[in-house]
């Protein structure tokens, strides 16, 4: 397994094929069978970077201080130093890292699809709303820090970054394994840069519900956290950056969670790590390594497809007031609902199913 992800990693996806045709030659395997291994593990790297991959580099690093290789730890440490604010100011993405082979049998695992609606000038910029959370907000992975669905093709000349949690880019080689995809930090500094120090063309991709959104997330339900959420809003305005609303369809449905009530212990701790840390612990599960049946980490294969809705034409007011803020946050939310209903029905949702908005 070890071989195959590190094929899979350095290789781009052109030669994903010779990839696949060399697993099946030396293994003796089906192509369909040698196809969804490479596609479990494909996954299972995702799974593993996005849980554990920062705590387990930031030990290593620290270990290797007490070796004997101690000066490779401290060459690290002060290029940590030097490159501390890179990622605030647009990160350093690799075309090379987002065409890896192994996004593409990650998209084919579940699959994820890119639906485009409408095109996007170059010479605006845009904020993207993508909803909902999920767990792990996998179909915004796949979309917009790889280009397994073709992004860039849909949309050329558009430069994609997908806004995670700043803490994320104080962890050693993880922060420089996100920038790779186009990752950046949503906090104000990297998004301001970005939208008025960069030139045209950027998108930045912000998860609006955040980790509020994804205590709530579970098969069967399309809910998002939006109705108090305008920061986004005010940011839009103050570059005049337009708005587009952003709805996976599947999203919810690849993990199974645990929900507590309102009030219950278990929502309170929750919450305490969400208001301290900035993420909240979710007590979810997926299938297992070796069998759909059993319980794991990794996710379901259940179909998500992202629907790419409208832009918004936002004007540019460096002092927004409350009043412009909130009437163009209900532009948003229409938008996003009509987006919902408009497409609902073609991914398999009933046309009685209706967009929840807290």
């Amino acid at each position: 397994a070890n071989v195959t992800l590190c094929l899979l990693m350095f290789f781009p996806s052109g030669t994903g094929s010779n990839i696949l045709s060399a697993l099946q030659d030396l293994f003796w395997l089906s192509k369909s069978k040698v196809e969804k291994q490479l596609q479990i593990i494909s996954v299972l790297q995702w799974v593993l970077t996005f849980l554990i991959m920062g705590i387990a580099c930031t030990l290593i690093l620290m270990y290797i201080l007490c070796t004997d290789c101690w000066a490779i730890a401290v060459l690290y440490l002060a290029w940590l130093v030097f490159d501390w604010n890179t990622p605030k100011k647009g990160g350093r993405r690799s075309q090379w890292v987002r065409n890896w082979a192994i996004w593409r049998y990650f998209r084919d695992y579940f699959p994820i699809r890119l639906v485009k609606t409408h095109n996007l000038l170059t010479t605006r910029n845009y904020i993207f709303g993508y909803h909902p959370h999920g767990i792990m907000g996998l179909g915004a992975f796949c979309n917009f820090s790889t280009e397994a669905t073709g992004v860039s093709q849909k949309f050329p000349g558009i430069r994609p970054y997908l806004a995670t949690l700043a803490g994320n880019f104080r962890m050693p080689i993880l922060r420089d394994y996100l920038m790779s995809g186009g990752i950046c930090p949503v906090n104000r500094d990297s998004i301001d840069y970005i939208l008025s120090k960069n030139g045209s063309g950027n998108a930045i991709i912000i998860v609006v519900g955040g980790a509020a959104e994804s205590l709530n997330c579970t098969p069967g339900k399309n809910s998002v956290t939006l109705r108090n959420r305008k920061g986004f809003v005010k940011l839009a305005l103050r570059h005049g950056a337009d708005l587009v609303p952003v709805y996976s369809f599947g999203e919810n449905e690849v993990y199974k969670q645990v929900i507590f009530e309102e009030g219950s212990w278990g929502r309170w701790v929750q919450k305490k790590f969400q208001k301290h840390i900035g993420f909240a612990p979710c007590i979810f599960h997926g299938r297992g390594l070796f069998s759909s049946n059993s319980w794991g980490l990794l996710p379901y294969s259940k179909p998500i497809t992202t629907v790419v809705g409208e832009p918004i034409t936002i004007p540019k007011i460096d002092n927004p007031s409350q009043k412009e803020v909130d009437f163009y946050h209900s532009v948003y939310v229409d938008s996003l609902i009509k987006l919902f209903d408009k497409y609902k029905s073609k991914f398999g949702l009933p046309e009685t199913e209706v967009l929840e908005v807290n």
